[in-house]
């Protein structure tokens, strides 16, 4: 395999080539960088002409962002950093719905949101439909059917994607979250009921891990919509 040697450092060995392969550049997972870190990173993708996008960003790593790089999108809530490099953009392609069961699961929702969007996908997101008020999801069916992908995530029993994946005819892309009480373990006993889910069509991600779920349903879309044109 073609080497590319301009992506190293001392800190980080940057796999420049990844879009060719993969369709997408490489995403920067910022927890446990410092900050000389992360603005190194950033700055050789830039010189490398390719977009820059970070999950898990901390409040110190986004002031800086936001002080060296101003034409940057941080979202605070997802945690998420997008700087745009490539000007030429496309036109999104595919419908990824993303849903959460609570208002707390907002954060992991909006990092699989941002992460499908970056990669040119469109995308909605619909909050708070989680099965104590069992009529709040029955009354988005209509637009849950139209969904090429649905993302749901959900934290306490993690109920809610066996329910989805029993009401549409698309892949269900199930996110456990780490919020709940004690016995819900972090995320432990929605990922069990997410991974024993008796709704054939679902598919589960690791705790919290909103980056995995929008990453593999945009690319699913893409090679979907490839697919249709060949």
């Amino acid at each position: 395999m073609e080497s590319h040697k301009s992506g190293e450092s001392e800190y980080a060995t940057l796999d420049l080539k990844r879009e060719a392969r993969c369709g997408f550049p490489e995403v920067i997972f910022a927890e446990g960088k410092t900050v000389d870190w992360m603005v190194g990173i950033i700055n050789r993708l830039i010189g490398a002409d390719q977009d820059v996008f970070a999950t898990r960003v901390n409040e110190e790593q986004a002031s800086t962002f936001a002080r060296l790089y101003p034409q940057g999108i941080q979202d605070r809530i997802a945690r998420t950093f997008w700087l745009p490099v490539v000007t030429e953009r496309k036109t999104p392609v595919g419908d990824v719905l993303v849903i959460t069961a609570g208002t707390s699961d907002l954060p992991v929702a909006r990092e699989a949101l941002n992460t499908a969007s970056v990669m040119g996908v469109g995308t909605e997101l619909i909050v708070d439909v989680g099965v104590a008020g069992l009529h709040r999801i029955l009354s988005k069916v209509d637009r849950l059917r139209q969904a090429d992908i649905v993302i749901v995530v959900a934290g306490m029993d993690g109920a809610l994607p066996s329910v989805v994946g029993g009401l549409v005819d698309c892949a269900v892309i199930a996110v456990p979250t780490s919020i709940g009480y004690g016995a819900a373990f972090q995320g432990l006993a929605p990922l069990l009921t997410m991974l024993n889910a008796c709704s054939a069509a679902v598919v589960t991600v690791n705790i919290d891990a909103g980056f995995k779920a929008g990453y593999t349903a945009a690319r699913i879309v893409h090679r979907m919509y490839r697919s249709e044109k060949s």
